[in-house]
């Protein structure tokens, strides 16, 4: 199941979409970031990959950790298509911990 939550971006800076409903996440585990562009490229924290390499790398960071936490990371205007190609990557990996980055409403 995924949830919004601000951690501490491992991700290459884009312009976070915002949710009323985020919260902090305070959990100290490393956290992998998983980044979409407004022009729908991918990073794997800051490393830049092609969509046909995400299942490897899932796959890999799986056999290392195996209960990995990852972090969409997604500019507002890239396609949701992409974004959910990514969290259906994540699934088939068979990881549970997956979290979407926003950015809080500013404070009023």
């Amino acid at each position: 199941m995924g949830s919004l939550s601000m951690v501490k971006n491992r991700g290459i800076p884009v312009n976070l979409p915002r949710a009323s409903t985020s919260v902090a996440d305070n959990d100290k585990k490393p956290i992998t970031a998983i980044t979409v562009t407004e022009g729908n490229a991918l990073y794997f924290n800051k490393e830049k990959m092609d969509q046909s390499e995400l299942p490897g790398r899932l796959e890999t960071l799986k056999a290392n950790d195996p209960d990995p936490k990852i972090l969409i990371n997604g500019d507002g205007k890239a396609t949701f298509e992409s974004a959910i190609q990514v969290l259906d990557e994540v699934r088939k990996a068979g990881i549970k911990k997956v979290s979407i980055q926003t950015k809080g409403e500013p404070k009023k």
